[in-house]
């Protein structure tokens, strides 16, 4: 029975990231890529002030699958990194922590080019 609570929990937060980011996309003249930045930045900036950790803890894949997600790994990356090594941390540790999700994006961005037939316009 709590497998079903956190899929709802997860659900929810996530559709009301992606509700956001629609509202923002029908009634702000922001394009795509802005929209998608201000999320990852948000992401960040929540993380650094203490807010999205609690929020990642209490609805887990519907708090870190959205942008705002990638930018809390970042922030955590730089975090975790700033604790090791130092300031070098600032430099690597979003880049070490964001690698594999990267690298999976690119890999599928290569493997739809592969199968999709764009048309000209």
């Amino acid at each position: 029975m709590d497998i079903i609570v956190d899929l709802i929990k997860a659900f929810a937060v996530g559709g009301i990231i992606c509700l956001i980011g629609q509202v923002l996309i029908d009634t702000t003249k922001l394009t795509p890529g802005r929209i998608l930045v201000a999320f990852v930045v948000a992401g960040v900036a929540l993380t650094a002030i203490g807010l999205y950790e609690p929020l990642v803890d209490w609805a887990g894949a519907g708090a870190t699958v959205p942008l705002t997600g990638f930018g809390y790994l970042m922030a955590k990356g730089v975090e975790n990194a700033i604790a090791e090594q130092g300031a070098r941390g600032i430099l690597t540790g979003a880049f070490t922590a964001a690698s594999g999700g990267v690298t999976a994006a690119v890999i599928c961005g290569i493997i739809a080019s592969f199968l999709a037939k764009p048309k000209e316009k």
